[in-house]
């Protein structure tokens, strides 16, 4: 849904990376201090039910992590490593967020039922992101989907900081929304996949003309 924004958040963020590039921050600074940011503030805040300044410290560090790709791009250092540890890590920040939701509400948070959703749209997080890396490494494009990362986390991080202020119905609305649209995303997927690695490949020149 966000995708086509990509482009003017790309230059929105170049100034500041050419300023970090600039004073030498590398992009692989910027994605440890982003991602082990957003693994703290979940582990720290989420835990004790800290919802809304839990989100805030997260937010902040998401946006950090943003700033590698800018960071790369401003000093002509994009490497396949980095975007694999990007990636890689951008997995772990994610089931941070999630597990110390999880741990709030079967602990002091008592909503059990919140906490299993929580659980679904963690599995199902990881699920998308298996399958599309799943896929690529079988030759076969999966950019398809409802749910992306970037709309499952500002889903996940409005409704948890709206709930921490105390916004009635938002916080279970927000992760039945967030976990709908992810097993929907899972099927998209699944089936995008499967219509590509299925698809019979014409024989070399054949053009498919008649």
């Amino acid at each position: 849904m966000l995708r086509n924004l990509r482009p003017v958040f790309n230059r929105m963020l170049l100034p500041p990376g050419r300023l970090l590039a600039r004073v030498g921050v590398t992009p692989t600074m910027v994605t440890l201090v982003g991602a082990f940011g957003v693994v703290a503030a979940s582990l720290v805040f989420y835990p004790r039910g800290e919802l809304f300044i839990g989100s805030v410290a997260v937010t902040a560090f998401v946006l950090l992590d943003m700033l590698d790709g800018a960071v790369a791009r401003a000093a002509d250092r994009t490497t396949r490593w980095g975007a694999f540890l990007d990636s890689t890590l951008d997995r772990l920040s994610d089931a941070a967020i999630l597990s110390s939701l999880v741990l709030w509400f079967f602990g002091g948070g008592d909503a059990p039922l919140l906490g299993y959703v929580t659980l679904f749209c963690l599995v199902s997080g990881f699920g998308i992101s298996y399958i599309k890396a799943r896929a690529e490494g079988l030759g076969a494009n999966c950019d398809v989907g409802f749910a992306e990362r970037t709309e499952r986390l500002v889903i996940l991080l409005v409704a948890v900081g709206l709930g921490g202020l105390g916004v009635p119905y938002v916080l279970s609305a927000g992760l039945w929304i967030l976990a709908a649209l992810s097993g929907i995303t899972v099927v998209q997927r699944l089936i995008e996949t499967r219509n590509r690695l299925t698809r019979p490949r014409r024989p070399a020149g054949d053009t498919g003309t008649v």
